[in-house]
């Protein structure tokens, strides 16, 4: 069946096509007793608005383009829930699409945005080469959030990631640890600056940092614990990148029959929902992702409306959620755990 133009709905209302027109672009020059005429007609005959002919008479779609780097990981969502809220808010839609944790699949979705004629576009935890982003900006105005991006053109949002580091460093020592080794999140997007905060707390302290390879997969935190559960001497606490790698750590660890925090501490970071959970209750480091979510979009709009030329860099500040797997290390530390488990009333 042909799809209903607006000649068919003008037809329906009584109406001319031009008034048609104005109803679908909301203009303020129609009576109500017209645009009811009209948004009747349209709603009977079952007629959608065509997009592509919008564009070219505005210029404009009224929509965001959002790029995901992982849908595995909850910390992606988290993000996408403020940009959404913040999205309609300003009568923007909201177009979503994944980079599936490669290079490639980020352009490629970039690219789509590109073609689709979105306003602009949000990425998040993009793995792009700097200069594809900033090609790509030379169409829209691109928002970055994060991943630290040094950028004349491309705006950015992002966590301290090497103060959210140190926070974990400094609450591991606190609690008497020497032997902390960081999974760190390899080419991810934040992993480099979590990394150099991780060794430049230890260093402060006048530890050895130790750092092993992950990739923010909980396959990547399973591999990773495996390799430090097998060394001679093995950490008394584990800083992994991000929660899922925590989670794969804390699975890999009960595995071989060992306990969190009794044998080995672990601390997260993002704290997303599942590090929340009972059964879990992880330590870890807490972005504000919502905030985050909805900087990205009033940043975007800065340029889009034309208040802000200068790029913009915004850096929010996290803070250190302490749970259930951290705690002193050593046997009289446990013994006086389980002392306190067995009299509750002490």
């Amino acid at each position: 069946m042909s799809q209903p133009t607006m000649e068919d709905v003008a037809r329906l209302a009584g109406v001319s096509r031009a008034l048609v027109s104005l109803v679908m672009r909301d203009s303020p020059k129609v009576s109500n007793h017209s645009r009811t005429a009209v948004l009747d007609a349209a709603d009977q005959l079952g007629y959608r608005p065509n997009l592509a002919a919008r564009i070219l008479a505005s210029r404009k779609t009224s929509t965001i383009g959002l790029v995901l780097d992982d849908l595995h990981n909850p910390f992606f969502p988290d993000i996408a829930d403020g940009v959404n809220e913040a999205a309609e808010q300003s009568d923007y839609r909201l177009l979503m699409n994944s980079a599936f944790l490669t290079p490639a699949s980020e352009q490629r979705a970039v690219e789509t945005f590109l073609e689709f004629r979105t306003d602009g576009v949000i990425i998040v935890g993009s793995r792009l080469a700097a200069g594809a982003i900033e090609t790509a900006a030379e169409s829209v105005p691109i928002v970055v959030v994060g991943r630290p991006l040094r950028s004349d053109r491309v705006d950015s949002v992002n966590n301290n990631e090497t103060r959210g580091a140190r926070l974990v460093v400094d609450h591991l020592v606190e609690l008497g640890h020497g032997r902390i080794a960081h999974i760190d999140g390899g080419r991810g997007a934040g992993a480099a600056q979590r990394r150099a905060g991780f060794v430049a707390a230890m260093k402060r302290h006048g530890l050895r940092p130790d750092v092993v390879s992950g990739d923010f997969t909980e396959a990547g935190g399973v591999a990773a614990m495996r390799e430090l559960l097998a060394r001679r001497r093995r950490p008394t606490a584990v800083f992994a990148a991000n929660d899922l790698t925590a989670v794969g750590a804390l699975g890999c660890t009960e595995d071989a029959g060992l306990s969190v925090p009794d044998d080995i501490s672990l601390v997260g970071y993002d704290n997303v929902a599942l590090a929340a959970t009972h059964h879990i209750s992880m330590t870890t480091v807490d972005q504000p992702r919502n905030e985050m979510g909805r900087l990205a979009v009033a940043t975007l709009l800065e340029r889009l409306e034309g208040s802000r030329s200068s790029v913009a860099r915004h850096v929010l500040a996290p803070s250190l959620r302490i749970r259930s797997t951290t705690a002193p290390p050593g046997p009289a530390a446990r013994r006086k755990r389980a002392g306190t488990r067995n009299n509750p009333g002490r």
